[in-house]
């Protein structure tokens, strides 16, 4: 049983793009439970760009992230104390337990996860990240074998695993990334078709030589000058999931969208979604994530970064594109 425990908090809320200043560090008291409550200690926590919604005090699909407490956030961990039927010292779960080293959550909440594949993976492609990808593309997209599948954000913890599940469906997959390192690790270790670096000028006549027979589905993460480039691609009635709108999060700024009335003249049909609200595809979608994981046939990359301390400076890193794959802090 650790002694204190160790939290990160919200302060303030930003105004304009985020700095350190809206966190504090502070040292706490180990939680006590009550029934029906789990004590874990936290191995891992995940970084995710839907953090930055959360910290302004406006209506979205979630309340705001309270000031003055502990920062929200997925993590992984280990059971140390338990009034909860079902779970006992030792288990290893995923749940919501924040920027913290010791969470006290309740047992219904939580996870229990199975052996064999190593824990920080439950809040990567078997997590939260890699349910949204097949939510996102199989309940939105319905890709078909021979269809030509582009999902912006190609190197990140989400758009990786969607082009592996297209290609697991036959079809052809094209990512777009930012910098030659991301996109050759998006062909080259991930089995992509082809990989469009952003950076490096004239998307359109790259995208139109990689999709020489259009796009039917465009996994969405980003937004802005992407978003407006690529639709331009579309087939007649193509598929976009909506997942993220990352190139607006911390700058507020909104691109001004063109090409917007592609979407009526290919009557393609986009659907933003939110995975916690898509409980009942939870099951199908771990379980085919977890076998292709086990069976390699999904990689993928961590960005591994030791010390709660860390946190705030990696979460602002990710909104900019400095993580590399999944952002993890390593809490022990």
């Amino acid at each position: 049983m650790p002694n204190s425990n160790r939290q990160i908090l919200l302060v303030s809320r930003p105004q304009g793009a985020v700095s350190e200043d809206s966190f504090r560090i502070v040292d706490a008291a180990v939680p006590e439970i009550s029934d029906g409550q789990v004590l874990v200690r936290n191995h891992y926590l995940s970084l995710d760009p839907y953090m930055r919604g959360r910290l302004n005090d406006a209506k979205s699909y979630a309340d705001p992230q309270p000031l003055d407490e502990v920062m929200i956030g997925g993590t992984v961990g280990e059971v140390i104390d338990s009034k909860f039927d079902g779970l006992e010292a030792g288990d290893r779960v995923v749940g919501m337990g924040g920027w913290q080293l010791v969470s006290a959550q309740a047992g219904n909440s939580l996870r229990k996860l199975p052996p064999g594949l190593p824990l920080s993976v439950f809040l990567g492609a078997v997590g939260m990240p890699g349910v949204t990808a097949w939510i996102g593309l199989m309940t939105i997209g319905e890709p078909k074998a021979g269809e030509t599948v582009v999902v912006s954000s190609a190197a990140g913890a989400v758009g990786g695993v969607v082009g592996q599940l297209a290609k697991a469906r036959g079809c052809r997959a094209v990512g777009i990334a930012g910098g030659p390192e991301k996109c050759r690790y998006v062909t080259e270790e991930l089995g992509f078709d082809a990989c469009l670096d952003y950076k490096a000028g004239d998307l359109y006549a790259r995208l139109k030589a990689a999709t020489p027979d259009g796009i039917d589905v465009y996994f969405e993460n980003v937004g802005g000058e992407i978003f407006d480039t690529v639709i331009r691609r579309l087939n007649p009635f193509a598929r976009i999931p909506v997942c993220g709108w990352i190139s607006s999060y911390d700058s507020g700024a909104l691109y001004p969208i063109r090409n917007l009335p592609i979407i009526l003249t290919m009557r393609a049909r986009m659907q933003g979604f939110i995975v916690s609200e898509h409980l009942e595809h939870w099951a199908d979608a771990l379980r085919e994530l977890g076998e292709l994981v086990a069976a390699g046939r999904i990689k993928y990359r961590e960005r591994i970064t030791e010390g709660l301390e860390k946190a705030p400076a990696e979460f602002i890193g990710l909104l900019h594109g400095a993580n590399f794959g999944k952002q993890l802090i390593k809490l022990i």
